[in-house]
């Protein structure tokens, strides 16, 4: 557990989860790519419907948990009420019990409501993992609290690799099983295989956060045990606070990841009552835009959702003492980190994206369009990460009903449009590339907006945006001109795209060095920043 001392550290926290979350990215992409080789575009895409319905229901009764807790908790321990905050935790352990075992067997006994034929066979794999995500949401949430992100990085890092390995093992020894039956039938069968890999990462991390309960209960005892706050909340009053802090931040986060499984929905229905597709058809056609684009743009955002995870503890702690100046200055530094990480990654995806999708996805019958995708929502991940990072400020400060209102904008613009484009033109997968892109723009300024009111900052258009985009525009003409170079020679796509990359990063650190879009100081806040401005001064990249 985190000492004191570290607790105002949040961007080195920040970084410690960012790390973890691009590592269970990479691990979940590197599986994805043998995963879909065993189990098909069309497995793929029975898995990403019902994949997408699960995270919606899991959005509505545990995933905001985490947040929800390290919020309401993190602003008790800033007035060392430790008595308080315990009985908080254990409030939020029944709630999730109470939550997440209704919505289990909802999804179970219902799964046919969300999804027709074969994909509702692979949600209802799904449904015990969403009893037992609620508890690891508790506990990782209660150590984030504290402000430390490590427990939940490994946590998650643990769920990541044994969901890889089962997802694989389980989805080849299913389809082996049903290897006599139809194509359609094997596909089902490995994508159930899939949905259990998650199950078994989920559960193994639940036994982990409990190992790390159980080491640290000393300390958290002791601490209740010196608690001399004469006020003690009851669980009634807990529970009325939690709610009114848990319900905005649920409808917030569902409605912001609503327009992925909307979309979803609405494209399936169009392309089979109207367009005459088969459910196979469109399965596939669906899995190649969830599966394989939507999976790689996560990586990058991935950082996004870090920092907001760890700006929520790190920014109630700072509103429930009247620290308004520091708010503001965490909120800036937030901003200017990610946007310094999520253009050059959108550069990046958008210049590479045919070698990245060989290597990943290799499926000659589906790469070129899937290439085409990626090219083309490359942009968003800038959006994303900037929405994303805003609405665990919004959270942050309590302004929790603001996402609300924001999302729920954006997705009533993007589902007009939608319907438009789907029912009187013939983009198709396209017709989905624009609406996320125009959702998550929308969703980023109105969320920016709202941070701009609530807190007074004033985001620093020259720093932020203008010198991370000259530092990327040049760093992808490098990165494509190696590859382009390179694969006239060898002929091997991973050594040419490895060799790309390197020298795109090296680009992009030299000329945010360079350009002044990066100092000594702010290299300093970054983890292992002592290390890092080191090799700046040797290179030539600082002065001493």
């Amino acid at each position: 557990m985190a000492k004191s001392g570290n607790k105002n550290n949040y961007l080195k926290q920040a970084g410690i989860l960012a790390a973890a979350g691009i590592i269970c990215r990479f691990i979940g992409i590197l599986y994805r790519s043998p995963l879909t080789s065993i189990i098909g575009d069309e497995g793929n895409g029975y898995y990403t419907s019902a994949y997408n319905i699960y995270t919606i229901i899991l959005l509505l009764s545990s995933y905001s948990i985490p947040s929800a807790v390290s919020k309401i908790i993190a602003s008790k321990l800033a007035l060392r009420e430790y008595r308080n905050a315990h009985r908080i935790f254990h409030c939020a352990l029944m709630y999730v019990c109470v939550i997440g075992g209704a919505a289990s067997l909802f999804t179970f006994f219902g799964a046919e409501l969300f999804l027709e034929g074969e994909a509702a066979v692979v949600l209802r794999v799904f449904a015990p993992t969403i009893f037992i995500s609620g508890f690891v949401g508790v506990l990782r949430g209660y150590f984030q609290a504290h402000g430390s992100m490590v427990q939940t990085s490994y946590s998650q890092i643990i769920e990541q690799i044994l969901n890889a390995v089962i997802s694989i093992l389980a989805a080849r020894l299913l389809i082996d099983a049903v290897m006599f039956k139809t194509a359609t039938t094997k596909a089902v069968y490995g994508a159930a295989g899939s949905a259990l890999g998650t199950g078994s990462g989920v559960l193994i991390a639940l036994l982990f956060m409990l190992f790390v309960y159980a080491v640290n209960r000393r300390i958290i005892h002791d601490r209740i045990n010196k608690d001399r706050h004469r006020y003690v909340e009851s669980y009634g009053e807990i529970l009325r606070g939690m709610m009114g802090t848990v319900t905005p931040i649920i409808l917030s986060t569902f409605i912001y990841n609503f327009s992925t499984s909307f979309n979803q929905t609405v494209y399936t229905k169009v392309m089979l009552y109207v367009r005459g597709y088969s459910l196979a058809e469109a399965a596939t056609a669906y899995g190649i835009f969830s599966g394989k684009a939507m999976v790689i743009i996560n990586i990058p955002i991935a950082l996004a959702s870090s920092l907001s995870s760890a700006m929520i503890p790190a920014i109630s702690s700072s509103n429930a003492v009247g620290d308004k100046a520091g708010t503001r200055k965490k909120v800036e530094n937030a901003m200017w980190m990610t946007m310094l990480i999520s253009i050059p990654a959108a550069v990046g995806l958008g210049v590479l994206a045919k070698p990245i999708m060989q290597l990943l996805f290799p499926q000659k019958e589906s790469l070129d369009i899937a290439a085409q995708l990626l090219m083309m929502i490359a942009a968003a991940v800038i959006f994303y990460s900037l929405s994303t990072l805003s609405n665990g400020i919004l959270q942050g400060i309590g302004k929790v009903n603001l996402p609300v209102r924001n999302a729920a904008i954006a997705l009533f613009v993007q589902t007009i449009l939608l319907v438009v484009l789907l029912a009187f033109t013939e983009l198709d997968l396209y017709a989905l590339v624009i609406c996320l892109l125009v959702y998550s723009f929308m969703m980023c300024i109105l969320n920016s907006l709202s941070v701009r009111k609530a807190i007074g900052v004033r985001e620093n258009f020259k720093t932020m945006f203008f010198l991370p985009a000259i530092a990327a525009a040049l760093m992808g003409v490098c990165a494509k001109g190696v590859y382009m170079g390179m694969h006239m020679r060898i002929q091997s796509n991973m050594l040419c795209l490895i060799a790309a990359i390197l020298v795109g990063v090296l680009v992009y650190f030299a000329a945010i060095l360079k350009i002044g879009a990066v100092g000594r100081e702010q290299l300093l806040n970054f983890p292992k920043g002592h290390m890092i401005v080191c090799l700046a001064e040797k290179c030539h990249l600082l002065k001493k």
